[in-house]
């Protein structure tokens, strides 16, 4: 394995923003694109690269093969069908179930044995996908899972209280979607929890559910102003990709693989805080949960488990 060798299989507009963040960045030694369509694989490793003697460090950009990920140490998967207009995360499920069950195969003939980051949407249900058609260990295998809506929340939140995004602590939970909530009583803003400042401050606790929904509702007014979202993600991408590549132990949302009763689930893929390095993910973070909270994470999960009841499942096994 080549530690800092990074491969993107899809480069769209999510796939080539992760790409740019990197190119600015730095922190890959290597990165292989790969793409159904060969000419614009060339094509953007070719832009790319003219902007290499601004970058923070030497990286070798090429168009490249499944082949290419037999030494990686990180496939990032962004390709699938887009997200359009008016339809939600969860109908994208069944077609690219299938596009991802055969980027997962070709992936996995190369030998490779690191850390596959998947992007594609239902990202939940994408990740599980990857896992069980990879035979990778679980923690090797993660989703951007609500890592995005997390830094919306930050960012609002922060817009509200005049503060820096940096002090503001706390996580979006849940499916990457409309089903998501946000545990209040865990929410911070430096080390003072973010309910105690709205009371002090006289604003009503209600907007605190209304900024949840803004979170929910900000995909769907990107996507209907601009047809999709990709800067955001992409900056999403690379943050994973750092705490992977540099080891560090970092707490992220990431759609996580729940297997002995954490939060209550098991067998399920789903965006909870987790410790993430060089294996992907260390373990998962257990923080407390209202029985409200609780609720909206069963919820939650039981969408994604009908759905793959219902259309993942059998595709898998097709």
């Amino acid at each position: 394995m080549k530690k800092g060798k990074v491969v993107l299989v899809g480069t769209g507009f999510v796939g080539m923003s992760m790409a740019y963040s990197i190119l600015n960045k730095g922190g890959v030694n290597e990165l292989i694109l790969i793409d159904i369509d060969k000419d614009k694989t060339i094509g953007e490793q070719m832009d790319l690269s003219d902007g290499l003697p601004f970058a923070p460090q030497k990286i070798v950009i090429k168009a490249g093969d499944y082949s290419d990920c037999n030494d990686a140490q990180i496939v990032v998967i962004t390709a699938g069908v887009p997200q359009k207009p008016g339809e939600t995360r969860l109908e994208l499920a069944e077609t690219n179930t299938r596009i991802i069950k055969n980027i997962t195969k070709s992936i996995m003939e190369s030998g490779f044995n690191g850390v596959i980051v998947v992007a594609s949407n239902p990202v939940d249900l994408m990740t599980y996908v990857v896992s069980e058609v990879s035979g990778l260990p679980k923690n090797q295998v993660i989703g951007t899972g609500t890592v995005l809506d997390t830094a919306r929340l930050r960012y609002i939140i922060s817009e509200y209280l005049k503060v820096s995004s940096k002090n503001v602590h706390t996580y979006v939970m849940g499916e990457h979607g409309d089903s998501s909530f946000v545990p209040w009583e865990q929410a911070y803003v430096g080390c003072k929890k973010i309910k105690d400042i709205m009371k002090e401050k006289n604003y009503s606790i209600n907007k605190l559910e209304e900024i949840h929904q803004e979170v929910v509702n900000e995909a769907y007014k990107i996507i209907e102003k601009k047809k999709a979202t990709y800067y955001g993600i992409g900056m999403a991408l690379s943050r994973i990709l750092k705490a992977i590549l540099d080891n560090d132990n970092s707490i992220i949302t990431v759609s996580t693989y729940l297997k002995d009763g954490e939060y209550g689930q098991d067998d399920i893929y789903i965006g909870v805080p987790a410790i993430v390095n060089s294996n992907g993910v260390r373990e998962v973070l257990k923080i407390e949960l209202s029985e409200e909270e609780q609720t909206k994470l069963n919820d939650s999960c039981k969408i994604i488990k009908d759905m793959r009841k219902e259309y993942i499942d059998k595709i898998i096994e097709e």
